[in-house]
């Protein structure tokens, strides 16, 4: 039996326009009156997910930052785990030598280098009130740095993921969050392990947790959990590791993973 469920956000339950569908809105209303704890497991910094929890009436911690900074909507910072600050200082050289987009998420700031793009773009996919700071390294002497981000076209990725991934080796995670952006996070710090943190925290058994992503930063999280739902637009590596494979986000795949795994419709 389902009792905590962990849903992604973007590509999961909306999609470019933010909205989500009310037969979604309606389905996870339902499963939290039947009892179930329903969290959402986001790459986004604490301030651009709490108002969609806020519209889900969602109250259990949130994992944000791909897991490294966990919060309730009642509650202070629970969890959180930062990059290290020569490994946040290694990133944004590395982007300023590469000539790439970046941005860095400090103590619930976000700062970019530079606005290439219409303020809009940030504020709906990367979070609230960006700071044009173009010197980001002197940002550190005064905050932490909980991740850096990288803004490129979806062709660029895979080559900028190789050369990360050759400059840090295990000393941080490389990830892909979405089709423009790849991220520096601090090593171990996944929706996996910010999952396991929570149900831990709640008592609930691994047996009982449902997780739903669609992207490759979701994999982790699929694989812990009982039961891995990966949405029918996901990624192939999400897709890979999957218990099941739902609809895509378009046509409410989310409500039908919790009519089939919590809600189990008569007739289903």
């Amino acid at each position: 039996m389902i009792q905590l469920v962990a849903f992604d956000l973007d590509g999961t339950l909306m999609g470019a326009d933010l909205v989500i569908s009310t037969r979604v809105r309606d389905a996870i209303a339902r499963t939290v009156q039947s009892g179930v704890t329903v969290t959402l497991a986001t790459g986004r910094m604490y301030s651009a997910t709490a108002p969609f929890a806020r519209t889900l009436n969602l109250y259990a911690p949130l994992l944000c930052y791909q897991g490294g900074w966990i919060q309730g909507l009642d509650t202070g910072v629970l969890h959180r785990v930062t990059l290290l600050d020569a490994l946040a200082r290694t990133a944004i050289a590395m982007g300023k030598s590469q000539g790439w987009h970046t941005v860095l998420y400090a103590d619930g700031l976000l700062f970019i280098d530079a606005q290439h793009l219409p303020l809009g773009y940030y504020e709906t996919y990367l979070g609230p009130d960006p700071v044009v700071a173009p010197d980001l390294a002197s940002v550190l002497t005064s905050h932490q740095s909980d991740k850096v981000l990288f803004v490129a076209e979806p062709g660029d990725i895979p080559a900028m993921a190789l050369k990360l991934t050759d400059t840090f080796g295990t000393s941080a995670d490389v990830m892909q969050s979405h089709a423009n952006f790849i991220e520096v996070v601090p090593r171990n710090v996944n929706k996996g392990q910010a999952l396991a943190w929570l149900a831990e925290t709640l008592g609930i058994r691994r047996e009982a947790v449902l997780a739903v992503g669609d992207q490759q930063n979701d994999v982790t999280m699929l694989e812990w959990a009982g039961t891995g739902v990966a949405m029918g637009n996901a990624a192939p590596a999400a897709q890979a590791v999957a218990d099941w494979i739902a609809p895509p986000m378009a046509q409410d795949g989310a409500a039908e993973v919790l009519e089939r795994y919590v809600l189990r419709p008569r007739g289903r």
